[in-house]
């Protein structure tokens, strides 16, 4: 692979970004061979960076990078010397002078990671975990290997994915809280690069400005997106915390939020029976997502976060072991 860092979609071709699919469709079948650890990366310090809250994305991370016998370290802000003042630039010195391979970083400020990639203070592969409501490319890429596995042109003898296939002809709705979500844009990139159809819903108040640019369809009607049978559902989280800072008014109440733009029951009923249930989690359950749809057999939402760690592995091996960077 060409890329010395993993920080936007925007910055793979089709042909990287599947390569990514297919590495970790083969890390997948290791683990299914009951391989649990790769000798691929022993030897190898990788960071995590955390500036913002996480579980799943930091846990993944580090399980990925365990299983391919690097070392991890966990850096958080809080209780760090970040929490005395230091800068991001200081902090990324430091981590270079303590001999890392790979920093993972995840920060509350869009465009952090390409900072800390291109500004000349560390010369180490970052891979962005998040940063702002800019883009989270790891997490969008878990969402394909998902819906690839459910939805794939073409199929190999396993019955997994062809290698080298990609999203043709899928439709995928987006729905929720598009405004503050790396998630959506993340996807709307990826998707539409693998060859899907996406259609974004949500209230006109949860709609970045410029939405109208993206390469998607948008829609206020959740119900008339349903209609048209999408392949897959993908529900948003509905981020108060972000909302509570910047003042709310994004939507009268929950309870309104959620008949308008919550999977209810209802709407979950009408879905296709081959469509998957996708959500990248934590859940607002009863806001927006029902019960009978998150614990459903369409639902993909807990093995979204399987495939996670595998997409990780792939990240991590293609950016950091010689072997991964011969593709290229």
């Amino acid at each position: 692979m060409s890329l010395s860092h993993l920080i936007s979609i925007r910055d793979l071709t089709r042909e990287e970004a599947i390569l990514i699919l297919d590495t970790a469709e083969q890390m997948a079948a290791t683990q299914r061979h009951g391989v649990k650890k790769l000798p691929t990366l022993q030897g190898k310090t990788v960071v995590n960076l955390f500036f913002e809250d996480s579980t799943r994305t930091r846990i993944s991370f580090e399980t990925a990078a365990k299983r391919l016998s690097a070392d991890v370290i966990n850096f958080q802000s809080r209780g760090s010397s970040v929490s005395k003042g230091e800068s991001l630039k200081d902090t990324a010195l430091t981590l270079e002078a303590m001999g890392a391979d790979a920093v993972v970083v995840r920060h509350s400020s869009s465009g952090a990671a390409h900072r800390l990639a291109h500004a000349g203070w560390m010369n180490l592969p970052v891979l962005n975990a998040g940063d702002g409501t800019h883009q989270h490319p790891t997490q969008a890429l878990l969402d394909a290997m998902t819906l690839r596995r459910h939805y794939a042109p073409s199929r190999a003898e396993d019955g997994n994915p062809a290698p080298g296939s990609g999203l043709d002809g899928a439709h995928v709705v987006i729905v929720g809280d598009v405004l503050h979500s790396r998630v959506a844009r993340s996807n709307v990139d990826l998707l539409t690069l693998l060859g899907a159809r996406v259609t974004l819903v949500a209230p006109p108040t949860l709609l970045p400005i410029g939405v109208d640019t993206w390469n998607c369809e948008t829609s206020y009607n959740f119900d008339e997106a349903l209609g048209n049978g999408p392949d897959a559902v993908m529900m948003l989280r509905v981020q108060r915390e972000r909302m509570s800072s910047a003042g709310g008014g994004f939507f009268p109440s929950p309870g309104a939020y959620h008949a308008e733009y919550g999977l209810t029951p209802a709407r979950f009923s009408t879905l296709p029976p081959s469509a998957v249930v996708m959500h990248p989690g934590p859940m607002n359950r009863g806001l927006e997502i029902c019960a009978e749809a998150a614990d459903s057999d369409q639902s993909v939402i807990v093995e979204q976060v399987s495939n996670g760690v595998c997409i990780r592995m792939a990240a991590l091996y293609l950016l950091l072991a010689s072997e991964g960077h011969s593709n290229d």
